[in-house]
C-alpha cells in the first residue's frame, strides 16, 4: 500500500425459604441464608437500576462496593498488580481458537469476534480471514507475557495482514519500551479498500499471521493472545480523501479539580468508563489500567498521568510511567512514558487532531488511528522496576481527560460495522462526555442523572433494611 501501510512500526423473591433438606426452620444455617438471600435480591435490584441510567456504570460500581464489593475488587487489583498473564482480564466469553503454523491449517476469525490463544517464542502463528469488497477489516492481538522473566526494550508482538498470495495488506508491532517491564502490548493489522489500490482490494481469503519482534531475546514462556475483529462499511456518500491540514495543536492547560475516585480495569473488556474530568486511583509496580474515553466524530481528547511521590525519593526507574491512548479497535495512537525518581511524575499525550473519517488519508501513524467515533482506551502501565528502588506501593494515580470542540455527524455508513455500535456513541456515553469544554460537575444531564440515581439509591437501601428486618423475624 503506497501511504501507511505500517500500522505500528516500533518499538480490561419474596419470604421466607422452606426448610432445607427436612431440617427445622430454627436450624442454625437457614437464618444467615435467608437473610444473605434478601440482601442479595435488593442488591441485584440496586445495581440493576443504577446501571441502566446514563452513567449508571459508576453509580452502580459504587452501590456494589456499599453491598460488600470492595473486597472482590481488591482482589482483583491485587491480581492486576501481578503483570502477567493473571493479571490480564480476558473478554468474558472469548473462544478459544489455534493458532497455525502455516496458512493451510489456520482457524477462522469471525468479524466482530474476541478470541484467546497462545504463542510460544519461536511461533509464527496463522489465523484466517473470509472478507468482502466493501468493507475494511480490522484486527488487534494483545500479547499478555508473564510476570516472571525479563523483556527488552524491542521485543513484542507483530501483526502481519495479507492476502491469499502473501502480498503484505498491513504490518504493525508493539514493544515494551525502554522500562523493560513485562506488560500487555497491543499490535493491530488491516485490510482497506481504497480508490485505485491494486493489492488487497478483493474479495476472499486473507491471513493474519502473528509472531514476537525478536523471539531470541524473548522469554521462553508461552505467552497468552487476546484477538478481535472489526469490520467497518463504507460511507454512503463519498467525502474529502485528503486528511485535515490544521487543527488546534496547542496542548490545553490541564483539567483541575477535585479528582474522583475511579478504579482502573485489568483489560480492554472490563476498561472502566470515564469522561471528562480528574480521576483518581492507585497502581502498583507492574500493573497495567485501562480506561474507556467516548470519543465522537469532530472531538479532541487530551489526557495526561500523574504518579505520586514515595517516602524514599532515592532511586530512577527509565520510563516507569507510561500512558497509551487506543482508538476503538484497539489501534495505538499514541504514548508517552516519563522515568520516575520517587518524587511527583507527570506525562501527557501529544496534541492530535478531532476525530474524522479523512483522518485515515494521512501519513502519520497519530493521525491515521483517529479515524472513527467510538470508545477509546487510556492505558497506565507502571513499570515493574519501581518496585526495586521505590517499594510495592501502592502509588497515587491521577488521570485528567479534557475534550474538546462539538460532536459532528458521522460518516453514515452503507451497512453495519461489526461489533454493533463500535464506532458510535450513546446519549449515555454523549452525557458523559460535554462539548466545548464544560466540565462534567457542570453538565446539567449529569447532574440530573447523579440526583436520580441517589434518590433510587437511598429509596432501594431502605428497602433492603425493611426486607432484612423481615427475613429475620421469619427465619426466627
Amino acid at each position: 500500500m503506497g501511504r501507511w501501510c505500517g500500522v505500528r512500526r516500533r518499538t480490561g423473591a419474596g419470604g421466607a425459604r422452606p426448610p432445607a433438606s427436612g431440617r427445622p426452620a430454627g436450624a442454625g444455617a437457614v437464618r444467615p441464608r435467608a437473610t444473605a438471600a434478601v440482601r442479595l435480591a435488593a442488591v441485584t435490584v440496586l445495581l440493576a437500576t443504577t446501571a441502566s441510567l446514563p452513567g449508571g456504570t459508576a453509580l452502580a460500581a459504587g452501590a456494589a462496593g456499599a453491598a460488600g464489593a470492595a473486597g472482590a475488587a481488591g482482589a482483583a487489583g491485587a491480581a492486576g498488580a501481578a503483570g502477567g498473564a493473571e493479571g490480564y482480564a480476558f473478554a468474558d466469553g472469548a473462544a478459544r481458537v489455534e493458532g497455525a503454523s502455516d496458512t493451510a491449517g489456520a482457524a477462522l476469525l469471525q468479524p466482530g469476534a474476541t478470541y484467546r490463544s497462545s504463542l510460544a517464542r519461536n511461533d509464527t502463528l496463522y489465523y484466517r480471514l473470509e472478507l468482502d469488497a466493501d468493507s475494511d477489516t480490522y484486527v488487534s492481538v494483545t500479547a499478555v507475557p508473564g510476570s516472571e522473566g525479563e523483556v527488552t526494550a524491542v521485543d513484542g508482538v507483530r501483526v502481519a495482514v495479507r492476502d491469499a498470495d502473501g502480498a503484505s495488506c498491513s504490518l504493525g508491532s508493539a514493544t515494551f519500551g525502554a522500562a523493560h517491564s513485562p506488560r500487555p502490548v497491543t499490535a493491530w493489522g488491516m485490510r482497506e479498500i481504497e480508490p485505485g489500490a491494486s493489492r488487497c482490494q478483493d474479495a476472499g481469503t486473507y491471513y493474519v499471521a502473528v509472531e514476537r519482534v525478536r523471539p531470541e531475546d524473548s522469554p521462553p514462556d508461552d505467552w497468552d493472545l487476546e484477538l478481535t475483529t472489526a469490520t467497518e462499511p463504507r460511507p454512503r456518500r463519498a467525502g474529502p480523501t485528503e486528511p485535515p491540514g490544521t487543527w488546534d495543536s496547542a496542548s490545553p492547560e490541564p483539567l483541575a479539580g477535585q479528582p474522583e475516585r475511579r478504579a482502573g480495569g485489568s483489560g480492554f473488556a472490563r476498561a472502566t468508563a470515564v469522561g471528562q474530568g480528574v480521576w483518581q486511583s492507585d497502581i502498583r509496580p507492574g500493573q497495567t489500567l485501562y480506561y474507556k474515553v467516548p470519543v465522537d466524530w469532530g472531538r479532541q481528547v487530551y489526557a495526561s498521568a500523574e504518579l505520586g511521590g514515595s517516602d524514599d525519593a532515592s532511586g530512577y526507574t527509565t520510563g516507569a510511567l507510561r500512558l497509551g491512548l487506543h482508538n476503538p479497535v484497539r489501534g495505538e495512537v499514541d504514548d508517552a512514558a516519563k522515568g520516575y525518581t520517587g518524587r511527583p511524575a507527570a506525562v501527557g499525550l501529544a496534541a492530535l487532531p478531532p476525530v474524522a473519517y479523512p483522518n485515515r488519508y494521512a501519513s502519520s501513524r497519530q493521525v491515521g488511528a483517529l479515524r472513527f467515533a467510538g470508545d477509546y482506551y487510556l492505558v497506565v502501565h507502571l513499570a515493574a522496576q519501581v518496585a526495586d528502588d521505590f517499594g510495592d506501593g501502592p502509588f497515587r494515580l491521577t488521570l485528567r481527560v479534557r475534550l474538546r470542540g462539538t460532536a459532528e455527524a458521522g460518516p453514515g455508513y452503507t451497512g453495519e460495522p461489526r461489533p454493533k455500535g463500535v464506532f458510535e456513541l450513546s446519549a449515555a456515553d454523549r452525557a458523559a462526555a460535554p462539548e466545548n469544554g464544560a466540565t462534567r460537575d457542570g453538565d446539567a444531564a449529569m447532574r440530573a442523572v447523579a440526583v436520580g440515581g441517589i434518590g433510587t439509591g437511598s429509596l432501594l437501601l431502605a428497602g433492603l433494611a425493611v426486607w432484612t428486618v423481615t427475613a429475620r423475624r421469619r427465619a426466627a
